[in-house]
């Protein structure tokens, strides 16, 4: 092909992009390219309809040789942030975008994929000032205008979200997922007007997500009324709107636990091994008191909160596909160097949250069905069971609408009651296999004693006493989950839930097995 047929390949390639037609776009490029293979142009477009089509690894490779290439191209580090993204290396792809915003700085997008990336890489503080340039450059961006406020919330600026997402809705009063940012504001208290404004806009939601959204919100602004018994209907209205999406087999769940526990029947532990001290693994139901436990251990000047991190799980998967064998079927056959092999692969990945203090937190709550994995892995590490009164947990679970359908058993109280079960039944058997290794963290307890609880967990740590744990709620740091403002206040004794409730959650009580209702005073949430 001579300038004028590639020119004109490329043109067409550009069009199919357009139209949304990446197989298309590829087609015409491959004899483009076979005649002029360091087009970077063509290697850009190239890149771009291979990432449609999902083929992020080869857009990568091609959009790395495009920026060699042309290095001033500004689409082309975009592309290839967006390619590195899709991988899962994140700093890189932050990198990418970052490339692209210095050299082109008034594309609102550019920025807003910047921040997008770093939010997704729990680099909070970094997201803001890319997110802020993106709705200063473009105000009209809401997916830029609803994260920014998300990290505002996630940094501690929760006046600065509220206002936020008051203003998007002064304009947009029928924004699901603003009204639903507002809900997770637990100190905020919806109006009788900011209810009759949801009730107004929920049957003209289309769309199934903002449908539920609305419900959840709506469910909340009737509980600041008072309006618990239409609350609860609207909780439950909302809950099975989700469940239908996202179903969950808690017999098949059970049986799973049941191969987890069973595959680590004795505590095959060197007392003496420190290997894998430098982590403390917090484990829970959601809304159990892991935030607030991790908030009072990351005020200590030697740990750093990382948060919940997916890289003990990744290490198990891995290993199970190198075995090709689902955990925890190969564990019998795992010797000491292969679980020594796997801990140090684990302390690897993890390396960045041991930069700045030699201890770190990992408070992936689910990490409960791992901990004989753990222990194996990491014999030295100390894991933290947090615990809440069982009905107030399920409650708050309910109430709450998971990321993406996360957390798909709590869309039923029948659900949550029996993952409740395993989880009980499972923490029990840790406690009872590495009584040294685990300590099981009530939240009552915490609440009722506050210093004696912190003196005993930084024990149980092997941390001194600091008295910056007594005041967890000014240390200053990202946190991303449902309690992120309720970690930053003084422990609070009338947060209980359950009591306004009363006979609504009797069938809760039935399918937990408790023969009378839980005690709920001194609860935080």
């Amino acid at each position: 092909m001579d300038a004028t047929e590639i020119a004109a390949a490329i043109a067409r390639a550009r069009q199919a992009l357009q139209r949304g037609d990446a197989v298309a776009a590829e087609r015409t490029l491959r004899p483009a390219l076979a005649d002029r293979p360091d087009d970077a142009e063509a290697l850009r477009l190239l890149g771009m309809a291979q990432n449609a089509q999902g083929d992020h690894r080869n857009a990568a490779a091609n959009l790395r040789r495009a920026v060699g290439l042309d290095p001033h191209n500004a689409l082309a580090f975009n592309s290839l942030g967006s390619a590195l993204g899709r991988l899962g290396d994140k700093p890189a792809a932050a990198e990418a975008f970052a490339r692209a915003c210095a050299l082109a700085p008034r594309i609102a997008q550019f920025h807003y994929n910047l921040g997008k990336v770093l939010s997704e890489d729990a680099r909070s503080g970094e997201a803001l000032v890319p997110l802020r340039e993106a709705v200063a450059l473009d105000p009209g961006n809401l997916p830029a205008q609803f994260l920014l406020a998300h990290e505002e919330r996630v940094t501690g600026d929760t006046q600065g979200a509220i206002g936020r997402y008051r203003a998007l809705l002064d304009n947009h009063p029928e924004r699901a997922e603003a009204w639903l940012g507002l809900a997770g504001m637990q100190r905020l208290r919806f109006s009788a007007h900011d209810v009759a404004d949801m009730e107004r806009v929920k049957p003209q939601m289309k769309d199934e997500d903002d449908s539920i959204s609305i419900r959840f919100a709506l469910a909340r602004g009737y509980e600041d009324l008072g309006r618990f018994a239409e609350a609860f209907a609207m909780y439950e209205e909302a809950n099975a709107r989700v469940r239908s999406h996202f179903p969950w087999d808690a017999r098949h769940f059970t049986s799973r636990v049941s191969e987890f526990l069973g595959a680590f029947q004795t505590a095959a532990v060197d007392a003496t091994d420190a290997f894998g001290s430098e982590v403390v693994f917090i484990v829970s139901l959601p809304r159990s008191g892991s935030s607030l436990t991790e908030q009072i251990l990351a005020s200590h000047p030697l740990v750093d909160g990382a948060g919940e991190l997916r890289d003990l799980p990744a290490v198990i998967h891995a290993e199970s596909a190198r075995r090709g064998r689902e955990f925890p079927a190969w564990v019998a056959a795992a010797t000491p160097a292969d679980w020594r092999r796997l801990g140090a692969d684990y302390l690897q990945r993890t390396a960045r949250w041991r930069e700045r203090h030699p201890h770190f937190t990992d408070k992936a709550p689910d990490n409960w069905r791992f901990v004989g994995a753990i222990m194996a892995m990491l014999p030295g590490a100390r894991v933290v069971i947090c615990r809440r009164d069982p009905v107030e947990t399920c409650l708050a679970c309910f109430r709450q609408l998971f990321a993406r359908g996360g957390q798909a058993f709590s869309y039923d109280l029948d659900d949550l009651a029996a993952y409740w079960q395993d989880f009980d039944r499972a923490a029990r058997h840790w406690q009872r296999l590495h009584p040294d290794r685990v300590r099981t963290q009530s939240y009552e307890a915490l609440i009722a004693e506050p210093e004696a609880q912190i003196r005993a967990l930084l024990g149980f740590c092997g941390l001194p006493f600091d008295p910056a744990c007594l005041n967890f709620h000014e240390t200053r740091r990202n946190i991303a989950t449902a309690s992120a403002a309720q970690v930053r206040e003084p422990l609070r004794r009338d947060s209980a839930r359950a009591p306004a409730y009363g006979v609504l959650l009797e069938p809760l009580r039935r399918s937990l097995r408790l023969s009378r209702p839980a005690v709920c005073d001194d609860r935080l949430e």
